[in-house]
């Protein structure tokens, strides 16, 4: 017996520092394809993912004790890398260059979610699911992911489903937004406005950003990640939004809440890391973290996100992804392409605001 609780230990543990070592190998990557590619073609978090799905289809058999160690990484990592990313966000990204967007963001955010939920239930795609490719898509694609799933206590295939379908319709985007743009004739702040806010990943935004400046040999140009940060910002809100969602649900759902007041149930429920990624907020907001602080930061999420995605990817089997996750995808890509055309129209019908 006590061998065998030692053979349980082991193995979880041992799950842990798999998933830490793929997480820290797969951000390491992103520089060889810049090298490679000339831009990040794959975040690391979206390879961590797919690399432990593929292990995990290649083993016959993962054991409990195994998996224990990929749901700690899923679930704690997560929320460090969430907490972490916090301290990379500033409320006064609102008042800068990339505030004239703000229209198309707040837009872009009410279109996502009504498009992904009306259509997801059309679709048959679970409510959870609609949720994250909804956010995904009109925030910050595996961060917002990361931290809606979360709040709305979504399953994992359910967050692996959401991914896939961010992961694909986004790198079609990232490839193909600075060639769109060239070939119409957008101007700089015209092209900055539909990166910023149709492109999911910030990755992948700063990557389409290095090929519209060699395409325009404007190396300063930093447009497109203006808009993002601000976008990003938004995901604040966005959680805080469905905090109380899900807040009002779990009051109608248990009558002893009835009693109690929203506030009450809102104070009871909400998760303790979206606060602490609020205070991290705030506090890069005031100045307390340097240059060097922020740039730390920002890496230590992408690796731990990269690990919590590496502990879900365990989870899935890809026959699971394709016979249960068409729909999914298909809905990614419905509300990918109406966040596409709304910016997109935004851009052009509203040239002399974009500039």
């Amino acid at each position: 017996m006590a061998n065998e609780k030692k053979s349980a230990s082991w193995q979880k543990y041992l799950a842990i520092a798999l998933c830490a070592v793929i997480g820290v190998a797969a951000n390491l990557t992103t520089d060889l394809q810049k090298e490679w590619f000339g831009r990040v073609v794959i975040g690391g978090p979206m390879l961590a993912l797919l690399v432990t799905m593929i292990i995990c289809n290649l083993v016959p058999r993962i054991s409990k004790s195994f998996k224990e160690g990929t749901t700690f990484c899923a679930k704690q990592f997560l929320n460090w890398g969430i907490i972490a990313t916090g301290g990379t966000l500033s409320f006064s990204a609102i008042l800068g260059t990339g505030v004239k967007a703000l229209p198309l963001i707040i837009f872009n955010i009410f279109l996502a979610f009504a498009v992904a939920i009306l259509v997801g239930r059309k679709l048959g795609v679970s409510g959870n699911t609609s949720v994250l490719v909804g956010g995904g898509t009109c925030i910050c694609g595996g961060t917002a992911i990361g931290t809606l799933s979360r709040i709305i206590k979504a399953k994992e295939e359910e967050i692996a489903f959401a991914m896939a379908a961010i992961f694909l319709f986004d790198t079609i985007a990232a490839f193909t937004y600075p060639y769109i743009a060239s070939a119409i004739g957008f101007t700089q702040n015209q092209f900055a406005f539909v990166a910023g806010t149709a492109i999911n990943d910030t990755s992948s935004v700063a990557g389409a950003q290095a090929t519209y400046q060699g395409m325009i040999g404007d190396a300063g140009f930093n447009g497109a990640l203006n808009v993002k940060l601000v976008r990003t910002t938004m995901l604040i809100f966005v959680a805080l939004a469905w905090t109380i969602i899900m807040a009002g649900r779990e009051k109608k759902s248990n009558p002893g809440a009835q009693s109690g007041s929203l506030l009450s149930v809102v104070v009871k429920t909400f998760p303790v890391f979206i606060l602490e990624f609020v205070i991290m907020a705030g506090l890069n907001t005031i100045g307390f973290f340097s240059d060097y602080g922020v740039s730390l930061l920002g890496k230590l999420g992408k690796y731990l996100f990269a690990a919590a995605l590496a502990g879900v990817g365990f989870k899935i089997k890809l026959k699971d992804v394709f016979s249960k996750g068409l729909k999914p995808i298909a809905l990614g890509g419905i509300t990918w392409l109406s966040v596409a055309i709304a910016s997109y129209a935004f851009a052009f019908l509203f040239s002399g605001y974009v500039g």
